[in-house]
């Protein structure tokens, strides 16, 4: 770890701003997508897609703010010229970005599917049985409901990959829009 570590003193105002924009803008697309493919109903899916875009985002953050006194001098002066100024100063910085876009897409889906698998597994309510109920009534019912969840955990992971790039596909549309 470098001798010279600190958080830095200027904050990207424009960046996190820019990051608001893109979590409720998140937001909506992945409500739906989690409504619509794991049939939670429209509170659960919004409640769900709110809760796993802010805490990845500021996950994410979190991890920015940690690498970027790390970062060798040249990606520093890009970052900053792009942040404050929308533009590079050097080519090469294209491929640059284009690799890191592909590594915070897929840890970005990563985050997003241990979240939510952790928020299922924590929300989940012990099933109660009731002591009118038969047995055999309660068996049924039990293992439908396991089916169901069986069913949520194998289409979670396509579920969250299609929200995170429906999502990330709106977003990069805005940025080019933002870059013209």
């Amino acid at each position: 770890m470098p001798e010279n570590w600190m958080l830095p003193r200027i904050f990207p105002i424009g960046g996190i701003l820019f990051d608001f924009l893109f979590v409720l803008i998140a937001i909506p697309i992945e409500a739906y997508v989690l409504h619509y493919r794991l049939k939670f109903d429209k509170k659960s899916s919004t409640f769900y897609a709110i809760s796993i875009n802010l805490f990845s985002s500021v996950i994410g953050w979190f991890i920015f703010f940690v690498s970027e006194p790390m970062l060798p001098i040249q990606v520093k002066s890009e970052l900053m010229n792009y942040m404050f100024f929308n533009n590079f100063k050097s080519p090469k910085s294209q491929s640059l970005i284009i690799l890191t876009a592909f590594v915070i897409f897929f840890a970005t889906f990563l985050m997003k599917f241990f979240i939510l698998r952790v928020l299922l597994l924590s929300l989940n309510e012990p099933v109660v049985k009731k002591q009118e109920e038969e047995p055999e009534t309660f068996q049924r019912r039990r293992w439908r409901s396991f089916t169901n969840l069986k069913l949520q955990s194998t289409s979670l992971v396509t579920t969250i990959l299609i929200a995170n790039s429906l999502s990330y596909t709106l977003i990069t549309i805005i940025l080019l829009f933002r870059s013209k």
